[in-house]
């Protein structure tokens, strides 16, 4: 097997496994959100839905990216494909911007950088903290 027929194939497994974060995390947004649901409600649920599957989509599209980059750099580097792999990236990076703007509700510049994983995160743990009661007023 030559480098070429080994990296092709590195770049098919790194698709594989972000069609496979994609396909998994889909269910993993489902399965969040309804728990969400028998606790807190529709509108709480839909906004784990978003922010889970938003956090798997960006992950997905940088593994996605990922496979590019190597298929492009290893595999064929001609310019015509270096142009292409560049509007690839281009698209998915809007993508990514536009997603991460979705999810957080405020532009990059304006929070913390948090990574897909992260939201993911926040928003699977989310249903699992206990609930605060209201705070009372007090006397002034």
């Amino acid at each position: 097997m030559t480098f070429t027929e080994t990296v092709e194939h590195v770049a098919q497994a790194f698709e594989g496994v972000g069609v496979a974060v994609l396909v998994v995390g889909l269910v993993f947004a489902a399965v969040v959100a309804l728990r969400v649901w028998r606790t807190a409600g529709g509108r709480p649920a839909y906004q784990a839905l978003r922010e889970t599957f938003g956090g798997v989509l960006l992950l997905g599209l940088e593994i996605l990216v990922a496979a590019d980059l190597i298929r492009t750099v290893a595999v064929a580097p001609s310019l015509e494909n270096v142009g292409v792999l560049g509007l690839i990236v281009l698209i998915r990076t809007f993508l990514s911007f536009s997603l991460q703007i979705e999810i957080d509700g405020v532009p990059p510049w304006r929070r913390a950088l948090t990574s897909g994983a992260t939201v993911v995160s926040r928003a699977a743990t989310r249903d699992r903290r206990p609930a605060s009661p209201p705070a009372e007023a007090g006397p002034t």
